[in-house]
């Protein structure tokens, strides 16, 4: 393969990226800061459920791949012969080594330890030998793979009241992705554990990753959450946790747990003020900014 390597000013990247990939057929194309690692770097993405805090980088570096130097050459030729690209600039283009990027991607994901004795391990990893309980979980297309803080502070507060509370006769997780939490409420005891999401991919992924580790989920739209439940999991955003409070209020029993994650720490007394009808919500764990916000419904 042979990557061709374009400095473009902001104005062009959308256009130039478009035309790589759809009339010139490249494989991939990316698009990089060219400031990056200077002191001219600049942030681009903002805080989760708000705007960037800019369109683009003033100067992107464009990154295509083409199967040989003849489609490399002929699409660098044909993109810089048009009139509007004027701006663009090639930096570069060059072979690239062959690798086994089935074998990179996995060493990027390695076992994530919740509990010394609970830990989520990919396919391809064997499980620690302290491990007592263990969630087979590969990167996929739905969010929860253990690495992301919210998702670890959910897996925590399970595996560290699953022995200390009445068995969790029925489990809801709103919002589900992976099916992530609803698997480790099942591996932990639960009874009747609930899967919703409005992804019907996540849905799906739910189901798969339920049956690779051997626990019964029930999954769907959010539509199927029915009843009440003695446990209420939602690990989603700020944002909609505050649109859902009255429903997710709604399918807690009396004295019911609600676990919610995907909250800043900026956030906790919006929260807080939104299920404050029915809920009392504490912070009950901290990491790298985000929180987790627990409380039990009041009684009527």
């Amino acid at each position: 393969m042979f990557e061709l390597t374009l400095g473009c000013p902001q104005a062009l990247v959308e256009a130039a990226a478009d035309a790589l990939s759809d009339e010139l057929e490249a494989l991939s194309v990316s698009v990089e800061d060219a400031d990056a690692d200077s002191p001219a770097e600049q942030a681009l993405y903002g805080e989760p459920g708000l705007p960037p805090p800019q369109a683009g980088w003033e100067r992107s570096t464009l990154r295509a791949l083409f199967e040989t130097e003849a489609e490399a050459t002929q699409a660098v030729t044909l993109l810089m012969a048009q009139a509007w690209t004027k701006g663009l600039a090639l930096i570069a283009m060059a072979p690239v080594a062959d690798e086994d990027w089935v074998r990179l991607t996995q060493s990027q994901f390695v076992p994530v330890q919740i509990t010394p004795s609970f830990w989520i391990v990919p396919t391809w990893h064997e499980p620690p030998k302290d491990a007592q309980r263990v969630i087979r979980l590969d990167p996929g297309l739905a969010f929860g793979t253990g690495s992301h803080p919210t998702t670890r502070m959910c897996l925590r507060w399970i595996a560290q009241h699953a022995d200390t509370r009445q068995p969790w006769t029925r489990v809801l997780d709103y919002g589900c992705g992976s099916g992530i939490l609803a698997i480790a409420a099942a591996l932990h005891g639960a009874g009747e554990v609930d899967a919703v999401d409005i992804d019907p991919a996540a849905v799906q992924s739910s189901q798969d990753n339920a049956q690779a580790n051997g626990v019964s989920l029930r999954c769907g739209l959010p539509d199927q959450a029915a009843g009440t439940y003695p446990l209420v999991l939602a690990n989603i955003l700020a944002s909609p946790l505050k649109l859902l409070a009255p429903l997710l209020c709604g399918h807690l029993e009396a004295a019911g747990r609600l676990v919610m994650a995907g909250i800043l720490e900026r956030q906790a007394e919006e929260l807080r003020s939104a299920y404050a009808p029915w809920i009392d919500l504490e912070v009950t764990d901290l990491e790298d900014g985000w929180i987790l916000m627990t409380g039990a419904r009041r009684s009527a």
